[in-house]
């Protein structure tokens, strides 16, 4: 829990001094800005305000970071009350009421009394601008940008009751959560943001309510996807092309590409796999079912990974299915030295 600064005295820096005192307290500790202010038991949020001076420090903080840094307090500062602003923020707005209205103040039962007619006769039934209004977005109709939406969703999405999110590997997925980002902007016509979740996976997100209502409305789920039986959605299922470019969603998110070696009688033997992996047992055989519709022989090894064992069929795989996922590629290249019909360029 966050420390509460609202009755502390706080602390009044020259322009520019706070950033600074802040700045040569990390240089001491040889902390990150995050770190800094996890140390004094802060938001990130709040510590931000401080450095950027849009707040006072309060006087307790000053004296924590004084005390772990071992810096001494500041000579050029101010200690001032709690609220000593409101004074002179009171002494403002009275001047701009009088100047108004001729007065300060007056008669609050007049005014409750007028407050109560105005509402009965008008304010109740007003609409509020903001309150209860969620943004639009635009609505898309099926297709196969849809559908590879859908598969990435699936694969590595997530939904509350007022954000989309996509969760991806920091180091290897860095250019493909850009692709996400656009084919967002492409599909809702709304700006994701990226951002680091940990330091192992970033964010592609998008918070809209309508948004939420309109992915529940193709087929996806909102919370635990495995307790919802997930599957892929009938609209998609019905036309070849959304197959396509749903599994390749899925498999650029939940998929990956690797050789099995085995040691034979000394030698060692390898064997290229594209690999779909997936606990839910009603989505394992949609993606193995379509993948035989397409041509392919794939196999389900320990019940929720589909495999393509074929050094040639892999190929074609990624000729007619092909991948948006920078990291898959190189995989690709690595293993089959660009052998096949070769990896689509990315859109």
């Amino acid at each position: 829990m966050t420390k509460s600064f609202v009755n502390e005295e706080r602390v009044i820096f020259p322009v520019g001094e706070q950033y600074k005192f802040l700045f040569r307290a990390k240089e001491r500790l040889k902390i990150s800005w995050t770190k800094f202010a996890r140390e004094i038991g802060v938001a990130k949020r709040t510590f931000n305000e401080w450095k950027n001076e849009k707040y006072s420090l309060p006087f307790g903080i000053l004296k924590e970071i004084c005390k772990i840094a071992k810096l001494k307090i500041p000579n050029k500062i101010q200690i001032r009350e709690p609220f000593w602003w409101t004074k002179m923020a009171g002494e403002k707005a009275g001047k701009m009421v009088y100047q108004k209205y001729g007065r300060i103040g007056g008669d609050p039962e007049y005014r409750k009394k007028k407050w109560y007619e105005w509402w009965e006769r008008e304010g109740k039934f007003r609409k509020h601008p903001f309150i209860g209004v969620t943004k639009p977005i635009k609505k898309p109709h099926p297709s196969s940008d849809l559908a590879e939406f859908v598969g990435i969703m699936i694969g590595d999405g997530g939904i509350t009751k007022k954000q989309v999110m996509v969760s991806l590997n920091r180091e290897t997925e860095k250019y493909y959560s850009i692709f996400v980002k656009k084919l967002f902007k492409k599909l809702f016509s709304v700006e994701a943001k990226i951002y680091q979740k940990d330091k192992s996976t970033i964010g592609v997100t998008v918070s809209r309510v309508e948004l939420v209502k309109f992915c529940k409305s193709i087929g996806l789920k909102i919370g635990n996807k495995l307790k919802q039986k997930l599957d892929l959605p009938e609209w998609i299922k019905k036309h070849k092309s959304f197959k396509i470019s749903c599994i390749r969603g899925l498999i650029d998110t939940d998929g990956c590409l690797f050789n099995e070696c085995h040691r034979i009688n000394g030698k060692i033997y390898c064997y290229p796999r594209l690999c779909f992996t997936s606990y839910s047992k009603n989505l394992c055989l949609s993606v193995f079912q379509i993948l035989k519709e397409l041509g392919f022989s794939p196999k389900i090894r320990i019940r929720r990974n589909v495999q393509i064992e074929n050094w040639d069929e892999i190929g074609k795989y990624f000729g007619l299915v092909g991948t948006h996922n920078l990291n898959l590629q190189k995989r690709y290249r690595l293993i089959f030295g660009g052998v096949g019909s070769g990896c689509p360029k990315r859109s």
